[in-house]
């Protein structure tokens, strides 16, 4: 997978989202059994934005993300047989026009985590015209607060790069990111948005609870 600088080139435009309840009955009228407790919150984040990025300043550059946290759905033994905390599902859709030519990619979601108004995913791309089916990219989004605006961040261009990874030609070669892992939110949006909404991890199954000390 050769690294592409976005706006390098023609060839290189790649850049490539209170609990229902009714009239209490009297508690001794109430068992136990039939009290209905809310769902716990799933982590999410979902929107379309156009960006603008330095280096492709007057081109036009959009992400669509829908990512939800699906904890322990994917798993890879025989480290993690029940999966991880961070798995997810959704999808990833961007494209980068420039001119006439227009670099475009989908993606899978597979990993997502989020820390207050930050969410930060990875998805393995299905159909492309500009990367390989089975890449993974990485995305980070900030979700604006007090009139500032949203931010993303993406795994290539200014970023992810290996100086020792060249090709037979002498390019740098872009190292795939690992799940869930993508930079700092570094562009900023100017058009559309993303809803950011966190939860904290949940605890592997497969982890003893910590056991107790006495003074």
């Amino acid at each position: 997978m050769r690294i592409t600088t976005i706006g390098a080139t023609a060839t290189a435009v790649a850049v490539l989202a209170s609990p229902i309840t009714s009239t209490p009955a009297p508690a001794s009228a109430v068992p136990a059994a039939s009290v209905v407790s809310k769902p716990a919150k799933a982590a999410s984040v979902h929107g379309e934005a156009r960006i603008s990025y330095i280096e492709s300043i007057h081109d036009d550059i959009r992400f669509t993300i829908h990512a939800e946290q699906t904890p322990f759905t994917r798993p890879m033994p025989p480290t993690a047989p029940e999966g991880l905390p961070t798995d997810a599902r959704g999808t990833l859709k961007f494209s980068h026009s420039r001119g006439e030519v227009t670099g475009w990619a989908e993606a899978t979601v597979d990993c997502l985590v989020t820390s207050g108004r930050t969410a930060t995913l990875t998805a393995v791309v299905t159909k492309s015209n500009v990367e390989e089916p089975g890449a993974r990219l990485g995305i980070s989004v900030q979700q604006g607060g007090k009139g500032e605006p949203d931010r993303l961040g993406f795994s290539w261009g200014v970023v992810n790069v290996d100086p020792e990874n060249i090709d037979e030609n002498g390019q740098l070669v872009r190292p795939q990111a690992g799940s869930c892992m993508a930079p700092a939110p570094f562009t900023t949006v100017i058009k559309g948005g993303y809803k950011v909404i966190h939860a904290e991890i949940t605890k592997s199954p497969t982890q003893p609870e910590p056991t107790p000390h006495h003074s």
